[in-house]
């Protein structure tokens, strides 16, 4: 099974349409398994084929936490210009609870006024879901907390919350 992973990986970033959708479809059909592929999984969430894109992200909302040593790649993942990317990533890094830790400031920097939304919103529950290793991340959480959209706001109190203790 270790090679047919490598391998369905390597297709999922191929280029070749054909490799890459048998390969998304390979890993939605594995469940838990998949996770090694996460980083994978969440670049392929902003492909232009919008099969690759359904079929990762319904891996991705299936998976569980990634494994640790994809905190480096999924935090440079958060800088991506297609928001679908940042959104995963960030979700990922939360469900990584406090060994995301190493993410804090890029997920503080995805909090950004300039950030889509979406992003911005699931970059501030992630550092909620750090918790106090993420004290560094108060100040931009204090200034979401007074954002005019009512669900970053909520988000960015509950985290607040849950790293003040």
């Amino acid at each position: 099974m270790v090679h047919n992973i490598a391998r369905l990986r390597a297709d999922l970033k191929s280029g070749d349409l054909c490799l890459q959708r048998a390969a998304a479809q390979a890993f939605l059909a594995m469940g838990e398994q998949a996770r090694v592929a996460a980083v994978e999984l969440v670049r392929a969430a902003g492909d232009e084929d919008e099969t690759i894109r359904e079929w990762c992200m319904s891996t991705l909302e299936e998976l569980g936490p990634p494994d640790t040593s994809a905190v480096e790649e999924l935090s440079q993942c958060l800088a991506h210009g297609n928001p679908d990317v940042g959104y995963w990533a960030a979700t990922l890094l939360g469900r990584l609870e406090s060994a995301a830790a190493p993410a804090v400031p890029a997920l503080i920097v995805a909090t950004g006024d300039d950030k889509p939304l979406a992003v911005r919103q699931r970059a501030v529950w992630a550092l909620g879901q750090i918790g106090s290793a993420a004290v560094q991340a108060l100040p931009a959480l204090q200034q979401a907390d007074g954002d005019a959209d009512p669900r970053l706001s909520r988000l960015a109190t509950e985290a607040i919350d849950r790293i003040s203790g």
